[in-house]
C-alpha cells in the first residue's frame, strides 16, 4: 500500500516546513529551500517493497541539500535513481552537474554531498536502492553520479521505460511479483551504467569496472550451473584465475563467498514465492546449483537467521 504525504491541508506559511519534514522522513536527511513562501506546495506518493522504495514526487521550486553535516549524523548508504517525469532537474555531485528532463534520468549517492535544484514545478519518480544492491551488480559506479542517461541512447531509453512501467505496476502485483520486476530494473540499470564506463576513456579504473561488470555477469547468468567455477569464470571472460580474484578482493568478497551469497538470496526468493510452493526445498537448492542439502540449510540458516522451512513458512514474508 502506498503511503501519500502532502501539504495541501497546512496552512501556506507552514507548507515550506512540512515540505522539509516529508522529505526527510521519506528520504534521508535533507534540508530544503525555496521562494515560493506561501505558494509552496508539494506531495509524495511512497510504495515499499523489501529494501527498495519508490516514490512518486510532485512540488513547486525549490533546492535540495544534502549536506556533509547531515552525513556525519546519518547511517544510510543508498543510491538514488531520479527518473524525470515532468519538469527540469538540476544535479550537482562528485564536481560534475547534470540536467535532466522528461524521459531521462540521473543517479546519485547519499554517502557524498549533493544538491538538487528544481527552477519550476517538476514530478519525479525516484528509486532508491542500497548501494550493495547496485554494487554487486556492476561494481564502482561514483564515476557516474551527476551523469544525464537520455532518451537518445537505446539502452537509456529501455531502461527508463521499464523502471518508469515497473513504478507504475508495483502496487498492483504481489510481493514475489514485485520483487522480480525490481531485480529485472537493477540488473537493467546495472547494464546502463556498464555501457556508459565501457564507453569512456579506457583508464585501468573504468578497465577494471567493465572486466568486473562482466565477471559478475556471468557469475549471475550461470548460477544454477553445478559446475561453475573461478576458473571457468574467468576464461570466459577472457581473464587469469588470479586476476579474477583480485576483482572479487576489490568489492570485499571472493568468488566463492560471491556465488554462495548470490545462490541464497534467489532460494530465499523464490522459497517466498507462491508459484513455487508446490516445489521441494531441496529441489529449489539444487537448481540454483546447490549439491548437498543439508549444507545448504545450514549456511541459509547462518546467512538469514531461520531455516529454509522457516522462511518458507512466515507469514507476510
Amino acid at each position: 500500500m502506498a503511503v501519500v504525504l502532502d501539504t495541501s491541508s497546512c496552512l501556506p506559511e507552514r507548507r515550506l516546513a512540512v515540505w522539509q519534514d516529508i522529505v526527510c522522513d521519506t528520504f534521508v536527511g535533507l534540508d530544503c529551500k525555496s521562494d515560493m513562501r506561501g505558494a509552496f506546495w508539494g506531495s509524495v506518493s511512497q510504495s515499499r517493497i523489501g529494501q527498495i522504495a519508490l516514490t512518486q514526487v510532485d512540488s513547486t521550486a525549490q533546492r535540495v541539500f544534502r549536506t556533509p553535516s547531515r552525513i556525519a549524523r546519518a547511517s544510510e548508504d543508498f543510491v538514488l535513481m531520479a527518473l524525470g517525469n515532468n519538469g527540469v532537474n538540476g544535479v550537482f555531485q562528485d564536481g560534475r552537474e547534470a540536467v535532466v528532463s522528461a524521459g531521462q534520468f540521473v543517479i546519485y549517492d547519499t554517502t557524498r554531498p549533493y544538491e538538487l535544484r528544481f527552477d519550476d514545478s517538476f514530478s519525479q519518480t525516484i528509486f532508491q536502492m542500497p548501494r550493495k544492491l547496485l554494487q554487486q551488480r556492476v561494481g564502482s559506479f561514483d564515476g557516474l553520479t551527476a551523469t544525464t542517461f537520455a532518451g537518445d541512447r537505446p539502452l537509456d531509453r529501455l531502461t527508463y521505460d521499464f523502471a518508469r512501467n515497473v513504478s507504475k505496476t508495483i502496487e498492483l502485483v504481489g510481493p514475489a511479483a514485485a520483487t522480480r520486476l525490481l531485480d529485472q530494473a537493477l540488473d537493467l540499470l546495472a547494464m546502463t551504467l556498464a555501457e556508459r564506463l565501457h564507453a569512456r576513456l579506457p583508464d585501468q579504473s573504468v578497465h577494471r569496472s567493465a572486466l568486473l561488470y562482466r565477471l559478475k555477469n556471468h557469475i549471475l547468468t550461470h548460477l544454477f550451473d553445478h559446475e561453475l567455477s573461478l576458473p571457468r569464470a574467468a576464461a570466459a571472460v577472457g581473464i587469469s584465475p588470479r586476476y579474477a580474484s583480485d576483482l572479487m578482493a576489490d568489492e570485499q568478497t571472493s568468488f566463492r563467498g560471491y556465488v554462495q551469497a548470490q545462490r541464497l538470496e534467489r532460494c530465499k526468493r523464490d522459497l517466498a514465492d507462491p508459484a513455487h510452493q508446490a516445489r521441494h526445498i531441496g529441489e529449489i537448492a539444487f537448481a540454483w546449483g546447490f549439491n548437498d542439502l543439508a549444507h545448504f540449510s545450514r549456511i541459509f540458516k547462518q546467512r538469514f537467521g531461520v531455516s529454509p522451512r522457516e522462511w518458507r513458512e512466515q507469514p507476510g514474508k
